[in-house]
C-alpha cells in the first residue's frame, strides 16, 4: 500500500488502532482468510466518517467490517484496508421501549440488554452471532423475527462520507435486503423500539430458541451460519441434503451432518476448500432441481 495512504491514516488514527498484515482468519466465524494490508479498528463515528472521506478522495479499495459472522476472506488476503466497527464502537443506551446500539454492538449483547429491561421484541437475534450494523444492512433474522419489524432509525455515512439518517418506511427492507445494502450506507447506530414485556417469559422465549440452535445447528464449529439465501418455495438445506450433500467434504470444509443449509470447518479449511464445495453443492441442486442457490456469505478478495 502507498506511503501517503498510511501517512494519510495515521494522522486519522491512533497508532494502536491500526494494524498492518492482519491475519483475516482472527475475524471471521470461517476462521480462514489471509492478511488484510490494513486493518484498521474504528471508536467513533468522527473517525469513520474522515476515513470514508479520505479513502474516497485518494481511491483505495476498503471493506467495512463488523464480528465477519457473514464474511468469507481469500486465502491471498486482502490488499486494501479492512474498516473494523466492533468492540471499541459498540455502546448501547436505554431509553423507554426503545434500544439505541452503535453498529459495533453484538446483537446477542443487545438482545440482552433488552431482557434486562424487560423490553421485547429482539428474543429472535439473541443468537444471531453477528453485529447490529451487519445485522440491520442483511435485514438478519430468525424463528420468524427480523431486523425489519424492530428497527425504527438508522444513522450512517454514505460511502462520500455524507451524514444520513433513516426511518424504517425509507428502508426498503426485503429477505435479507435492505436499502442500506443497496445504497452500501455505512451504519454508525441503530434504534430498536421495542414493547414492554414480562422479564420472565421474555427470557424463556431466548432459552427456547438457544435450545432449537443447539439441537439442530452445528454451533461447535466454525460457519457462517446458513451459507445460502433461502430460495423462494424450497429450503436450501433440504435441497442440499436431498442432492446427496450430507457430510460430504473438500479439504476440511464440510457439509454439516447435522444441517444440510451449514458448511462448516472441520479442522484446517482454507477459504478455497469452502468456495470449492459451495460451487460443487450449487451445481447439482441446478442439475437435480433447477435451483439456484445463492450464497448468503460475502465473499472479499
Amino acid at each position: 500500500m502507498r506511503g501517503e495512504i498510511i501517512t494519510g491514516v495515521e494522522q486519522i488514527l491512533p497508532a494502536g488502532q491500526i494494524l498492518r498484515k492482519e491475519p483475516m482468519s482472527l475475524h471471521t466465524t470461517f476462521r480462514t482468510g489471509g492478511e488484510a494490508e490494513l486493518f484498521l479498528e474504528i471508536r467513533s463515528a468522527k473517525e469513520l466518517q474522515k476515513l470514508l472521506t479520505f479513502f474516497r478522495e485518494s481511491g483505495t479499495k476498503y471493506f467495512v467490517a463488523g464480528n465477519g459472522s457473514n464474511l468469507l476472506v481469500s486465502d491471498e488476503g486482502y490488499d486494501g484496508a479492512i474498516l473494523h466497527i466492533g468492540d471499541g464502537f459498540n455502546g448501547i443506551r436505554i431509553g423507554e421501549e426503545k434500544i439505541t446500539a452503535q453498529a459495533g454492538a453484538l446483537l446477542g449483547r443487545t438482545a440482552s440488554a433488552a431482557l434486562e429491561h424487560s423490553l421485547t421484541g429482539l428474543e429472535f437475534a439473541s443468537g444471531i452471532p453477528g453485529s447490529v450494523g451487519g445485522g440491520v444492512v442483511m435485514n438478519a433474522g430468525a424463528y420468524d423475527g427480523e431486523m425489519s419489524q424492530v428497527v425504527s432509525q438508522v444513522r450512517g455515512f454514505t460511502v462520500e462520507g455524507r451524514e444520513v439518517e433513516f426511518a424504517n418506511k425509507e428502508l426498503h427492507f426485503g429477505y435479507r435486503n435492505s436499502l442500506l445494502k443497496q445504497e452500501k450506507i455505512v451504519v454508525t447506530e441503530v434504534e430498536f423500539t421495542l414493547s414492554g414485556g414480562m422479564r420472565k417469559e421474555i427470557s424463556a422465549r431466548m432459552a427456547d430458541f438457544a435450545e432449537r440452535r443447539r439441537v439442530k445447528q452445528p454451533l461447535e464449529y466454525p460457519s457462517a451460519g446458513s451459507t445460502f439465501k433461502r430460495p423462494e418455495g424450497y429450503f436450501a438445506g433440504k435441497l442440499i441434503m436431498d442432492a446427496g450433500f450430507r457430510g460430504y467434504s473438500v479439504g476440511g470444509a464440510q457439509v454439516s451432518e447435522k444441517h444440510c443449509g451449514f458448511i462448516i470447518n472441520r479442522g484446517g479449511a482454507t477459504t478455497a476448500d469452502i468456495r470449492q464445495l459451495m460451487r460443487e453443492v450449487q451445481e447439482r441442486v441446478k442439475e437435480q432441481f433447477g435451483v439456484e442457490l445463492e450464497p448468503e456469505v460475502i465473499y472479499l478478495a
